[in-house]
């Protein structure tokens, strides 16, 4: 009888498609996987055929009790948080979790030295958390499945080629700002593009599909499988750091990653995509890294990192 893991990570898009490698290795070595995450995350995993249930996190609670009805065997904490941590020491499982690295992260906004991260993936440090259980990375790279009966007949014959460009993101130092992405049409005005992201973007790039006519908004209109099938047809993708930009890695897209006030040392950089991936970064800023995470706003308000980016190689 194969041994019961739960994995815990309860959010993002972009944070839960790095775990994947752990949850493919975990079910090669013949684990029964299971994972908890946030309920909204669900058609992040929803097609994943490596985990055998998902369970939705509401509250610590809840959760350990759970963890005592199901009776797991092990506890993977990707997640290691203060909350996932209670849910560890108050289950009574064995567990691990892995090395978050927050006070090197801060230690690098306020201080900028870089040298004091590690040079490696967030996903090679989610594997520190199953090495008890004897499992190692493949080096397969990430995995997104894609649930084709969620994905609509126009998007499935959406015409190729086209450039798809992510003008969301989590946080507003974090995304493309409109200048920069007006730039960036005009620098492909010979390729279609298909703009993706939620429907808090679609008014903010609406002008760009009307002032151009090779532009399409999708921003808002169509669900996270039939952006992740536009990503997994396009000819490659520009993007800021996102969850489309890991689910673009998944599909070993050649990504353009553009970098605001967050870096790509804090490990988030799209893992094992294209060869010909690159990222694009404004490295003579003094202010840079601003934060681990990303701000409603520039705190210097000339927002420099992603203004000043230089996207004249994006082609």
């Amino acid at each position: 009888m194969s041994k019961k893991i739960l994995v815990i990570r309860f959010s993002s898009i972009g944070d839960i498609v790095l775990t994947s490698p752990v949850i493919r290795c975990l079910k090669q070595n013949n684990y029964e996987v299971h994972l908890m995450i946030k309920e909204k995350f669900l058609p992040v995993v929803s097609a994943n055929p490596y985990i055998d249930k998902i369970h939705f996190f509401k509250d610590v609670s809840s959760s350990i009790k759970l963890i005592k009805e199901e009776k797991f065997d092990f506890i993977v904490d990707l997640q290691n948080n203060y909350k996932s941590r209670m849910i560890r020491v108050f289950s009574g499982i064995p567990n691990d979790g892995f090395t978050k690295l927050n006070l090197q992260k801060l230690l690098v906004v306020w201080f900028k030295i870089k040298s004091i991260l590690p040079k490696k993936s967030i996903v090679d440090r989610y594997f520190e958390a199953v090495k008890k259980l004897g499992v190692t990375n493949d080096g397969k790279g990430l995995d997104f499945f894609i649930d084709e009966e969620k994905v609509s007949e126009k998007i499935k014959t959406f015409p190729t080629p086209y450039v798809a460009i992510v003008a969301g993101g989590s946080y507003y130092t974090k995304k493309i700002p409109l200048s920069k992405l007006k730039e960036i049409c005009i620098q492909l005005s010979d390729k279609k593009i298909v703009l993706l992201g939620d429907n808090n973007d679609r008014k903010d790039v609406e002008d760009l599909a009307k002032e151009f006519n090779n532009v399409i908004n999708f921003c808002g209109e169509i669900n996270l499988f039939e952006s992740a099938y536009l990503i997994k047809n396009a000819s490659f993708v520009v993007t800021s750091d996102t969850g489309l930009m890991h689910i673009a890695a998944a599909f070993k897209k050649k990504i353009y990653s553009l970098w605001g006030n967050t870096i790509p040392e804090f490990g988030m950089y799209p893992y094992l995509a294209h060869p010909e991936s690159k990222i694009l970064e404004n490295n003579n800023l003094w202010c840079r890294p601003c934060s681990k995470l990303g701000y409603n706003h520039c705190p210097l308000v000339h927002f420099k990192c992603m203004n000043d980016i230089d996207v004249s190689g994006i082609k």
